[in-house]
């Protein structure tokens, strides 16, 4: 069933006649309350899926919650939903995942992206490490963080997510380690000599947020590694094969999945 993200306030019963963001609701109560789609995916609707009126459909308010509805009209520029019916959604990880990706070269980010999000990625976070081949600048970065949110937007659609995964802004690699220590856990996979697997890592009981970093094609640099060491990130092995740097990160995330959900 087509599914559509649309910002919580367009759920929230308010009488009015726009409340921005492609949205508008003109009825506070329950069940027969009417959403009203509009810009890009009303015309994504309309035009490329060609719905018609009476065809089922899924509203999803970015906090966890789903709306089934059912269309009552199609204009050039609107869709009109009526919903019938509210549930949470099923379709989440446990734990708030963040994905600290270092960049990768060619296409290879939008590959990650995709199956990061279908993995159950909340939050993918393009890191500049010292053995990275592509770069980001100031003048290429809004082009390609804008593309990257495209292509997150379409795979959470597309695998039934309850929110849309953000692809943030490029960070430097220390800047990416801070920021990683805010969660509850964290840790780095690294090809290098380690202890630790994932097994060790992932605790028991689900962590309410949980970082992890992948290195480049190259891998992390020994200066890295050293770094993260003395700022007690754990490092991790991922088992007797080295993986590609497109192919650690949903290992990782199938390991998260299998423990905490399955």
């Amino acid at each position: 069933m087509p599914r559509f993200f649309l910002p919580s306030s367009c759920f929230d019963g308010v009488n009015a006649a726009n409340i921005g963001n492609n949205c508008a609701s003109d009825s506070p109560n329950s069940s027969f309350r009417r959403v009203v789609i509009t810009g890009e995916d009303a015309r994504h609707i309309s035009k490329s899926l060609r719905m018609k009126v009476g065809e089922q459909i899924v509203l999803c308010d970015m906090r966890m919650k789903e709306y089934g509805g059912i269309i009552e009209e199609i204009c050039d520029e609107s869709v009109t939903v009526r919903i019938v019916s509210v549930s949470r959604s099923q379709s989440e990880l446990p734990c708030f995942v963040t994905l600290y990706q270092a960049l990768p070269k060619s296409d290879k980010m939008d590959y990650i992206i995709q199956k990061a999000v279908e993995l159950g990625a909340c939050r993918i976070v393009p890191v500049q490490s010292e053995r990275c081949i592509a770069k980001i600048d100031s003048s290429n970065a809004d082009k390609k963080i804008s593309r990257w949110q495209k292509i997150a937007k379409e795979a959470s659609g597309q695998c039934g997510r309850g929110i849309i995964c953000e692809v943030a802004a490029p960070m430097g690699f220390e800047a990416a380690i801070d920021c990683m220590k805010r969660d509850a856990l964290y840790f780095a996979c690294y090809e290098g000599d380690v202890s630790l697997t994932l097994k060790d890592i992932l605790p028991a009981r689900c962590p309410e947020s949980l970082s992890f970093f992948i290195g480049p094609e190259g891998g992390i640099s020994f200066n890295e590694a050293a770094y993260m060491r003395e700022n007690n990130i754990p490092l991790c092995g991922l088992g007797k094969r080295i993986l590609r740097t497109e192919t650690a990160s949903l290992c990782v995330l199938s390991d998260i999945g299998f423990t905490y959900e399955l």
